[in-house]
């Protein structure tokens, strides 16, 4: 299936070796009309001749497929088309849950999980999810679009906005908030810090159950310290990483000087589950200024409001920079909001967050 490119709209491929779904996610994609398929193949070497001949902005690739599948397909498909972002599409197993990781660090941008059921909510789901990646993605080419969103503002550059003036203090627990782009994002922070930043380390990322599992895994290899998901009523220790299982909302409470991981499936927030916001919250509650907040790269506004009230019970907020970002949506939501102690490069938050363990007295 071929559609004739246009200035404005988002040029997508769809690449699976199934012909119902290309058709679902093609009829789903169409229905917005900020895209346009540019084509559709059934397996990765079709793509990649595809990909030679257009300038696609986003490709939806599957992982499993004949003849060549997602994964070998993927540095050929950014060799003839570099400026396109792909989106790893997978169905919820351990085995493509590693994969898509691995796509992630070959240069993939992001991933979504195909749904699992045919119930109308959960279809319904997958398409606001796949049209927002597609959109969002899609417009680090397409300005004219951007400036045609309603709602959309220019995001402020980090020079422009201002800092909150926080005294270093020693954090006793450091909450991070994460999305499109945060896998790597997080193993290279985790991966940097030093030893000596050795309080407890609670994370949301937005990802499906199974993923979880194998990110998990992911970082405590990186970061040299035990990492796992969150459990009902475990206790988090200093020098441990939990991060939110999919599907559960992931928050924590204190009692005597434990750490305790509360995790539960109440509604989503912000269109997510896990949410940033509930792990926020709960971190300000708990903690108050003992706290660190930190908000990578990633779509939307979640973890706004959690870091507002971070804020508002002393603790320093970091954000990711623009310039490092997959995506400047939730760090440049909290810079513009002016809640932000420093806005920084990927590269120098660990060494931040080292300065603030080493100026405790």
């Amino acid at each position: 299936m071929n559609a004739p490119l246009t200035d404005t709209r988002i040029n997508v491929m769809v690449v699976d070796d199934s012909a119902v779904v290309r058709g679902f996610i093609v009829r789903m994609l169409e229905s917005d009309p900020r895209i346009a398929v540019a084509a559709t193949c059934s397996n990765g070497q079709m793509a990649i001749a595809q990909a030679a001949r257009r300038a696609l902005d986003v490709i939806v690739l599957d992982i499993e497929m004949p003849v060549m599948s997602g994964l070998e397909a993927l540095p050929k498909l950014l060799g003839v088309n570099p400026n396109a972002r792909i989106v790893m599409a997978s169905t919820l197993t351990q085995r493509n849950a590693a994969i898509s990781l691995e796509a992630l660090a070959l240069g993939a941008t992001d991933y979504i999980a195909k749904p699992v059921s045919n119930k109308l909510s959960a279809a319904e789901d997958f398409r606001r999810e796949l049209i927002e990646k597609v959109v969002t993605l899609g417009t680090h080419r397409k300005p004219a679009l951007q400036q045609q969103r309603p709602g959309i503002v220019p995001a402020k550059k980090a020079a422009a906005v201002a800092l909150r003036v926080v005294k270093p203090s020693r954090p006793k627990i450091i909450a991070i908030g994460s999305s499109t782009g945060g896998p790597q994002a997080l193993l290279t922070l985790l991966r940097d810090l030093p030893p000596g930043v050795d309080c407890p380390i609670v994370i949301t990322q937005h990802m499906p159950a199974t993923f979880t599992t194998v990110l998990a895994q992911h970082i405590a290899r990186a970061a040299g310290r035990p990492c796992r998901e969150a459990a009902q009523g475990a206790e988090i220790r200093p020098g441990e990483i939990a991060l939110a299982p999919g599907d559960f909302h992931f928050e924590v409470a204190r009692s005597g000087g434990a750490c305790l991981a509360l995790i539960s499936q109440t509604p989503p927030e912000n269109f997510c589950r896990p949410a940033v916001d509930p792990l926020f919250r709960s971190v300000a509650k708990a903690y108050g200024s003992d706290a660190c907040g930190i908000v990578l790269t990633g779509m939307g506004g979640d973890g706004c409001a959690g870091a507002r009230e971070l804020v508002a019970a002393g603790a320093p907020l970091i954000a990711q920079d623009e310039a490092t970002s997959v995506v400047w949506g939730m760090p440049g939501a909290v810079a513009q909001a002016g809640l932000c102690s420093a806005i920084l490069p990927l590269s120098s938050i660990a060494n931040h967050l080292a300065n603030l363990f080493g100026s405790a007295k």
